[in-house]
């Protein structure tokens, strides 16, 4: 695996480098809140400066600029920061200019909930014989299937 050169600035906070693959393609990543905080953050000059953190459950916190914390809010449904602990956000890369250059940034994307399959008669059908089998169970079904109301009374 290859190491982007800004990993080595503040490898303490995420980064749109840390959402690159090996070949550089950059993959959106679903992290949930734990925290909010303003927070001291070296600054790679020596010096700090007081921050807005937000702190995932899956990893490295984020160092937050206004852009992220109101498209937060707005995909949250709250301005409150006590709201959106446990809530889930996406992270992507989005090109930005600034400093007169163009970069590659952090941005928010609201989470969508994954949709789960549906079954058709034939599958929902063949479910039930492999249940009846005991090769597969009713819970199983649910879990992975969004099933009709027609197909949860055939349960």
């Amino acid at each position: 695996m290859k190491t982007h050169f800004k990993k080595l600035r503040n490898p303490n906070y995420v980064g749109s480098w840390d959402l690159a693959d090996e070949n550089g393609n950059y993959n959106d990543k679903v992290v949930t809140i734990t925290s909010v905080a303003k927070d001291m953050v070296f600054d790679g000059k020596g010096g700090q400066e007081e921050c807005v953190v937000v702190k995932f459950a899956e990893g490295k916190p984020m160092v937050c600029n206004s852009t992220n914390l109101r498209a937060i809010s707005k995909n949250l449904g709250s301005p409150y920061i006590e709201d959106w602990a446990g809530k889930k956000i996406t992270l992507t890369v989005q090109k930005v200019k600034a400093f007169g250059e163009v970069h590659d940034a952090i941005r928010i994307k609201k989470y969508v909930e994954p949709t789960k399959p549906t079954l058709s008669p034939e599958r929902f059908k063949a479910a039930l014989e492999s249940i009846a089998k005991k090769t597969y169970t009713k819970e199983k079904l649910m879990a992975e299937f969004a099933l009709t109301p027609e197909q949860l009374n055939g349960l």
